[in-house]
């Protein structure tokens, strides 16, 4: 593959995908200046080595995971630091995005309440629409682990949102609420 052509799927991606993924890394990170910062590294860690054949459709799938992996190690490393922090400085206040629809509030507050491997497989399963197995080798978890983080995540969900439906809540209810308001336009998952 030519630098041109990196250059080229690298442009193509950012160009047409990149809102998608930008909305991706919201919902982990439920801040949009940190999603932005996701992306970009995520970008930038996939294309520093070039590989052969590397459309944008393909190069997609690798900046995810690698959007994923990013967000799982900077909690990893937060929660560390998080431990030691009391002998470096005090907490200051942290304040919630800004948001003007309630629902979406109810959401990001109801993700909030998620431990962040629980709120990682919730945005794979209902946003991405992967299945337990897809997400258990996404994330490199069991099967069993990833259903318990779900069940423990839809718990929490509905102690924030109410009752989800018994049937399929990611039919019914999630998808409606996972619209991801980025900027002045309003994009959505499948």
């Amino acid at each position: 593959m030519t630098p041109r052509n990196v250059d080229d799927t690298f442009a193509a991606l950012a160009r047409e995908r990149g809102p998608a993924l930008t909305g991706y890394a919201y919902l982990l990170t439920g801040d949009l200046a940190a999603a932005e910062d996701l992306v970009q590294d995520a970008l930038l860690k996939v294309f520093v080595r070039t590989r052969t054949g590397f459309r944008p459709d393909v190069a997609e799938a690798y900046v995810r995971r690698t959007v994923l992996t990013l967000y799982v190690d900077g909690y990893r490393r937060r929660r560390h630091l998080g431990a030691l922090r009391h002998l470096l400085a005090r907490d200051a206040a942290h304040e919630g995005p800004d948001t003007s629809a309630p629902d979406r509030l109810d959401l990001r507050a109801a993700l909030a309440t998620l431990a962040p491997q629980e709120r990682a497989c919730v945005v794979l399963r209902f946003y991405e629409d992967l299945t337990v197995p897809e997400i258990a080798e996404r994330m490199g978890l069991a099967p069993g682990t990833v259903k318990r983080y779900l069940s423990n995540a839809v718990r929490r969900l509905e102690a924030v949102l109410g009752p989800l439906p018994s049937r399929r809540p990611d039919a019914e209810r999630l998808p409606d609420l996972l619209t991801v308001d980025t900027d002045d336009t309003t994009r959505s998952g499948s």
